[in-house]
């Protein structure tokens, strides 16, 4: 986070600039050593300085010893705020998203987003996904984060989701998480019709997975009317599968 300072028309103009990041952390695998390492993902991210960050793929308390609260375990080792939301119950126990902030959340939900009636695409899964929605009061933003499917129908009705949770927010809102597409699939444009891609201020390497080897690019961050990107990245760190996708941006003031 930083707080910093315009000049315009001979006024002095505060803003705030915030780091954010989304990151698929496979459940906290480390994708050499195989093992769980929820340590790692933690240093991954202070490393990063992020403040706001989307994470998929991640698990909570069930039956299994590698199903705990990592959500807790994460937002604890930083000290930061957290919320996990459930997309799905496995037999070890229950799947899904988190989010962990530098500042208190609030009005935290969880929208599953509708199976597909039909299922007949050869994929590797079918899986019931979510999109968590939270309020960052301090800053008035709104945050979303999701998995999409990989199915085309799992991700057109994710879409339709989102565009109808999109359509309800006045203010400041960012949108992260590994969407499976690419960006030439014709379905980000839809997404790209309500937020920007903070992949227009991207440097250096372009492709998020897999962190070994990278071949495409299937993570995002995106920013509606009141975000200005200032700059992203995606650092070629190898600790999950994917690499993490970090933005930093500007909340605009919403008048």
């Amino acid at each position: 986070m930083f707080i910093g300072m315009d000049f315009i028309r001979g006024r002095v103009k505060l803003y705030m600039q915030i780091k954010v990041m989304t990151f698929n952390i496979q459940h906290g695998r480390d994708f050499i050593k195989r093992d769980i390492n929820l340590s790692m993902m933690a240093d991954v991210i202070r490393n990063q300085q992020a403040d706001i960050i989307g994470l998929n793929e991640v698990r909570g308390k069930g039956t299994h010893v590698d199903y705990q609260e990592q959500a807790q375990i994460i937002g604890e080792d930083l000290g930061f705020y957290y919320y996990f939301g459930k997309a799905i119950d496995l037999p070890q126990g229950p799947y899904g998203n988190a989010l962990v902030s530098r500042f208190p959340l609030t009005e935290m939900e969880t929208i599953l987003i509708p199976d597909p009636e039909i299922k007949d695409e050869k994929v590797l899964c079918y899986e019931t996904r979510c999109i968590i929605k939270a309020k960052i009061v301090e800053l008035n933003l709104t945050v979303l984060i999701s998995h999409f499917g990989l199915a085309q129908s799992e991700q057109r009705n994710a879409i339709r989701t989102l565009i109808e949770e999109l359509k309800k927010i006045e203010g400041p809102c960012i949108f992260m998480g590994d969407l499976n597409m690419t960006p030439e699939d014709e379905k980000i444009k839809q997404i790209e019709e309500y937020l920007t891609d903070v992949s227009v201020k991207l440097k250096g390497n372009k492709l998020s997975f897999p962190s070994v080897n990278p071949e495409r690019k299937i993570d995002y961050i995106f920013g509606n009317e009141f975000i200005e990107i200032v700059r992203a990245e995606i650092p070629e760190i190898v600790a999950s599968d994917h690499f993490p996708h970090t933005a930093i941006v500007r909340i605009k003031d919403k008048k």
